[in-house]
């Protein structure tokens, strides 16, 4: 469990994913936040990320890890495919 409610991980999330969103515009992709819900940050990739076949690498291995790094280890990133 975090010791962050939902409503206080919003500000820095959106920190992290502003940085990591140059990196996805470059390949033509981007990420948006849906929604922060129990410690789990809920993303929607777009553009060529949405069907590209190392999306779930970008996920777990770029900005999920960024969130953990700078954030809180127990962070968990969930991919939103229709929203």
């Amino acid at each position: 469990m975090l010791p962050f409610s939902d409503e206080e991980l919003f500000k820095p999330v959106c920190l992290v994913l502003d940085k990591i969103r140059p990196m996805l515009v470059n390949d033509g992709g981007n990420v948006s936040l849906i929604k922060i819900q129990e410690g789990k940050v809920y993303v929607k990739l777009e553009g060529a990320c949405k069907g590209c076949p190392s999306s779930s690498i970008t996920l777990k291995h770029g900005i999920e890890r960024a969130l953990k790094d700078e954030i809180h280890p127990d962070i968990e990133i969930i991919n939103v495919t229709t929203a």
